[in-house]
């Protein structure tokens, strides 16, 4: 059983509450949203989304587990998640996703093989090198990001009718400990897509879209149209 749940901050809290109890970044997020899981230690079995409601932010959650958050801080709405669909469906939907492609850099097992890049600051490095020729980053963003959900529809079950691309951001996270920060940068995707196999779509539903699921990317959100 999964569940689909929508978590808000209770009417009323104080300022200083709510300075104390809200994340400023994405890794502050993620600590937050595996404290209604139990222990961070444990296996991830969710994905979520950060949605803001005037200058206080909300989440979905897609769990196999109902989150559990303190009461007198969060008002959590969960309902049981089994959708039921038809290949040829037609749905709207959103997507915040981390666009990265995996590339092999070196066949030694001795030091790191593989890295992740950005699709969209790699093509603006690859193939848009030159300032002079460069279109504007809005086009590269569209570019970039349609290529790579294009890439994944196939196996997710599904095909694109219409896209929008647009939302890019990249963060640096900085985790207690670690040398290095983690880089993340997301990209929101919205349009309309037709279930070509439910099977598959159903799956995908479940599991999510690309990397960094860790840190609010990867919820396919959707709605009959």
């Amino acid at each position: 059983m999964s569940y689909f749940s929508r978590i808000r901050l209770k009417p009323g809290l104080d300022l200083a509450q709510l300075v104390r109890l809200l994340p400023t970044n994405a890794y502050a997020e993620h600590k937050l949203v595996w404290q209604w899981f139990g222990e961070e230690q444990a296996s991830r079995d969710f994905l979520f989304r950060r949605e803001q409601q005037g200058h206080w932010p909300f989440f979905y959650v897609l769990s196999q587990r109902e989150p559990v958050a303190p009461p007198h801080l969060w008002e959590v709405e969960s309902r049981p998640y089994q959708p039921r669909l038809a290949d040829g469906e037609r749905l709207a939907f959103m997507l915040r996703a981390n666009p990265v492609r995996v590339r092999k850099i070196s066949d030694d097992r001795a030091v790191k093989t593989r890295r992740r890049d950005d699709v969209v600051a790699d093509l603006k490095k690859r193939r848009y090198a030159d300032r002079a020729q460069r279109p504007p980053m809005a086009v590269i963003v569209r570019e970039g990001g349609e290529q790579w959900l294009a890439e994944r529809a196939e196996n997710g079950g599904f095909e694109l009718e219409s896209l929008n691309v647009e939302g890019y951001h990249q963060q640096r996270l900085y985790k207690r400990g670690a040398e290095q920060p983690i880089y993340l940068s997301t990209v929101e995707f919205s349009g309309i897509l037709r279930v070509a196999d439910a099977g598959k779509f159903i799956k995908r539903l479940h599991q999510g879209i690309g990397p960094a699921k860790a840190f609010g990317c990867g919820l396919l959100l959707v709605r009959r149209v």
